[in-house]
């Protein structure tokens, strides 16, 4: 095959191969996405080149330079770059705030893999690439394996590994294809020499992928491949903190779990290496790398982007959508749907560190009951441990412990507490169980040695527990049902578990080789692997810690949700700090150790909206903040929005002042306490939400974008959200101020306080109704007030609050149903036992109000399933409403007929 060939495949059951010689590279191609893309590397570059410069790197301007010389701590110089054989161009000072231009890229004619073969396999392709010259790191791999499945008409799988010998992969179960897909919505195809991938969209010729942008280099330590992008607009690829939609002016994202306060710019608690993409005109794709090695992802303006990552293989997934709801459940189809929760893990959580005794502990459950503000679990930080050490309890200050828990339990209230990965070390022999049974066993991380790796963490020197051992799991349930046998808790908090250390490697340090100083170290905090975790040497049942790392908190997750099903016999409750893809089948996540500042609260909002792309629906922040002092304005404020993220719990550090509801003014505490109402009438609403998540893949918590994509103002907006599609939260986020400006995407919207009295719940303000053309409006918002709009067409379930989730559930539902201009609406309904594993919906449930907005015309009667009902109508500031009374009705959820005349 010739340089510059191109083979066109088009992924049916009958795709063949077809040669095409567009010129002399894929750039040659006649589609108008790729005519736009060769204007953009047209002659013209910017910066200061310098005259004896070679031709071909002045024709690649800024915004398409790949970085040849990624590492950091390195002054790149014209020797290094070109010893590189790639293009040094010095850039000017940046203008406009655009940073990180490389001066050392690839020339367009870099040597690469050439595809050398391809052939048709039953669920696609296979082939051969090799490289005829040496990359510049260290044990290249001179041919690789490409496979191709065309697994479903919206889902592809590229993989790319050594042709010749294994290589680390993921162990993580995902759906094997059986056939290939009949009617994709997308095409692929190749560039030979290069080689290259181009991925298109078929109803509009989108070019979602073009890999021949840059290089593509695969050594031992180092895995290297870029694409361009037909927008700016890409989400996801987490744990960081900042804006939900990610900057392209030479922005690198790391992944690799790190425990440190959240910061902008770092890598933080878990790795999601998945992104989500907006395409011009409303359509959405995303990729997931499944790999787990340490990784960055480097993205510029061009809009282009670099995957780099140190080890395993390029496993790749795309999704097409087309729309981003639907890449969101595709996503999840692959690394699993998640966990239903018990329906009392959607209330109101409580916790801090630093309840000196379990008596301080009652005394706060005490206060909340006392005013009457509901709360569903009482959770303690590493205060009822002795000596910080797990599974044990402070026979002292925690003596009524046991006796809370069972308090807790006769008021329907649940009881969570924390554990830590790291087992104390430093016990006498036969006194502590945990340790020695493990080190018994073999249950714990090793080093190079062979002997037990030792970290510092909150009981001093420890032993780390091994995930990847599937007997560490039986270890872990051993210790739960003792410890459960003592104090019967509820749920699990697992906390520093990507893993933490005090310590840097290990008491030792680290060994010298290429594992904990590899050739290429992505841009972690701390500069090494090593930094605040345990040794990327060390060695686990599955592999060394090089390649596990970010899968600890995923596997201890999984150690613990299995623990609690079998301990229980119930749905189980887990929070974890650390997370990776598919962690939502076994717990949630909490944005961490936050700090009691406004901007805190607002970054809550994108981080719980990246979790909801990640599959990990139940989430939330420290509500208040858990570093720092808060105030009772921020606090208010943050109790407001914190009401409506998915998992709702109130935490500080020790050494603060209480941020409870109860140790605020009157009216502040009463401001709290209802919103905590509010969001306990709608837990039926949440619920059902979750069910929807757990069934399909859905997010409960969701961007505007999703549901309207083809609105660009959309697209950047993260000061808001929805729950499901017809619920928008506008919370306040700035101090001092009585009004708050959000957008209101087109359509009518009900404030829902008006929908909620006419309701007839006993309270709340009245308020009114808009019809908005998409557009940014004020709207008002005391400080005892959160707004919140029901969008048309929507049926809201809801019910009338009690203090716990156990006592709510024994009140009617109502129905709250705001039509839309067409005089219809949708709603659906999950109801079950809220407990066990077999989730199956009840057959029948008691509806105590149906209340409906938008009825134009006072009706002379309504009828229910063909009967007639009494009903009333308010006129209340332009809307009409409607409310049925049903006592005793039990209509089938399968559907009911209400007919107004």
């Amino acid at each position: 095959m010739s340089r510059g060939s191109l083979v066109l495949l088009a992924a049916s059951r009958n795709a063949a191969a077809h040669k095409f010689r567009p010129g002399k590279n894929l750039r040659g191609h006649s589609a108008k996405p790729q005519e736009q893309a060769d204007a953009a590397l047209s002659p013209g570059a910017v910066g200061w080149p310098q005259p004896t410069l070679p031709p071909k790197c002045l024709l690649v301007p800024e915004s398409h330079r790949f970085d040849c010389y990624p590492e950091r701590r390195v002054v790149v110089t014209q020797e290094l770059c070109e010893s590189r054989g790639c293009c040094f161009i010095e850039s000017p000072p940046p203008a406009g705030g655009k940073r990180g231009v490389p001066w050392c890229f690839y020339p367009p004619d870099f040597p690469s893999y050439t595809l050398e073969s391809l052939n048709q396999t039953a669920l696609g392709m296979v082939g051969l690439l090799v490289r005829r010259e040496k990359a510049y790191y260290p044990r290249d791999i001179e041919m690789l394996r490409l496979d191709v499945e065309f697994e479903t008409d919206t889902r592809l799988h590229i993989k790319i590994t050594d042709a010749a010998n294994p290589r680390y992969e993921v162990p993580l179960e995902v759906p094997r294809a059986m056939k290939k897909a009949e009617n994709p919505i997308y095409s692929l195809d190749f560039s030979w020499d290069p080689f290259g991938v181009l991925l298109r969209r078929r109803a509009t010729g989108m070019v979602l992928l073009n890999t021949t942008v840059a290089p593509l280099i695969f050594a031992d330590q180092f895995l290297q491949i870029s694409t361009s992008l037909p927008s700016k607009f890409l989400y996801g690829l987490g744990e960081h903190r900042g804006p939900l939609l990610h900057s392209m002016d030479w922005n690198t994202l790391t992944l690799w779990a790190r425990d440190v306060s959240p910061m902008e710019s770092f890598n933080l608690y878990g790795a999601h290496p998945f992104y989500l993409l907006m395409e011009e005109g409303g359509d959405a794709h995303g990729v997931f790398l499944l790999n787990s090695n340490a990784m960055e992802v480097a993205l510029q303006p061009a809009p282009g982007l670099t995957w780099r990552t140190i080890g395993g293989v390029l496993d790749f997934y795309i999704f097409l959508g087309p729309d981003p709801n639907m890449v969101i459940q595709q996503y999840q189809q692959v690394i699993g749907f998640p966990a239903m929760p018990p329906f009392w893990a959607l209330g109101f959580h409580l916790c801090r560190w630093g309840y000196g005794s379990s008596n301080e502990t009652w005394q706060t459950v005490r206060a909340m009951r006392n005013y009457q503000i509901p709360q569903d679990a009482q959770w303690n930080d590493i205060d009822y441990m002795d000596g910080y050490r797990d599974f044990t309890l402070d026979s002292q200050k925690f003596a009524s412990l046991p006796s809370l828990v069972e308090d807790l339990h006769k008021h329907g209230q649940h009881y969570v507490m924390i554990l830590d990965p790291g087992i104390s070390s430093t016990n006498p022999n036969g006194s502590y169980w945990p340790f020695d049974e493990g080190l018994r066993r073999g249950l714990f991380l090793n080093t190079t040695q062979g002997q037990t790796l030792i970290g510092q963490v909150w009981p001093g020197f420890t032993a780390f527990a091994d995930f990847s051992n599937p007997d560490t799991h039986q270890w872990w349930l051993e210790n739960l049902q003792r410890f459960h046998a003592h104090v019967p808790f509820d749920g699990l908090w697992i906390d520093m578990n990507e893993p933490s250390n005090f310590l840097d490697g290990s008491e030792e340090g680290c060994p010298p080789g290429e594992l904990d100083s590899p050739p290429y170290t992505p841009a972690v905090l701390g500069d090494s692997l090593s930094a605040k975790t345990v040794c990327a040497s060390a060695k686990q049942k599955a592999s060394v810690h090089y390649n596990l790392h970010n899968l600890y908190g995923l596997m201890e997750a999984k150690a613990t949700a299995s623990a609690l099903m079998q301990i229980h016999g119930k749905r189980p409750f887990v929070i974890s700090r650390s997370t990776f893809p598919s962690q939502g089948r076994y717990s949630g996540h909490w944005l961490g150790d936050n700090q009691s500042q406004w901007k805190d609260m607002y970054y809550s909002i994108p981080g719980l909206l990246s979790f909801s792309l990640f599959g990990i629906p139940l989430v939330g922040a420290d509500i208040c903040g858990f570093s720092g002092s808060t105030s009772e304005e921020l606090c208010t404020r943050w109790m407001q929005l914190g009401a409506f993220y998915p998992f709702a719990r109130n935490h500080n550090t020790q050494n603060e002042k209480a941020q409870d509801p109860t140790v605020f003014s009157p009216a502040a505490r009463t401001a709290m306490k209802d919103v905590l109402l509010t969001r306990y009438s709608l837990l039926p609403f949440l619920y059902t939400l979750f069910h929807r998540a757990h069934l399909q893949g859905d997010t409960v918590a969701r961007p505007l974008f999703f549901e309207f994509p083809q609105d660009v103002t959309t697209l950047g907006l993260d000061r808001q959200f929805l729950w499901g599609r017809s619920l928008l939260v506008t919370p306040v986020l700035d101090p001092g101020v009585d009004s708050v400006t959000g957008y209101v995407p087109r359509g009518t919207w009900y404030d829902f306080y008006t929908v909620r009295s006419t309701a007839a719940l006993g309270w709340g303000r009245m308020g009114s109704s808009m019809n908005s053309s998409g557009e940014m409006v004020k709207m008002s918002a005391p400080l005892d007030h959160l707004n919140l709009h029901i969008r048309e067409g929507a049926i809201l379930p809801t019910q009338k609050p009690g203090t716990t989730s156990e006592a709510t559930r024994r009140n009617p539902l109502c129905l709250i149903v705001a039509l839309s201009s067409s005089t219809s609406a949708w709603g659906d309904l999950f109801w079950d036992d809220g407990e066990m594993f077999n989730v199956t919906q009840a057959s029948e449930v008691t509806i105590g109000t149906l209340s409906i907005f938008g009825v134009q015309e006072p009706p002379s009667k309504v009828l229910l399933n063909g009967q007639e009902k009494p009903f009333s109508y308010l006129d209340n500031q332009v809307q009409l409403h409607l409310r049925v009374p049903c006592p005793g009705e039990s209509p089938s959820l399968g559907g009911f007929s209400l007919q107004w005349l």
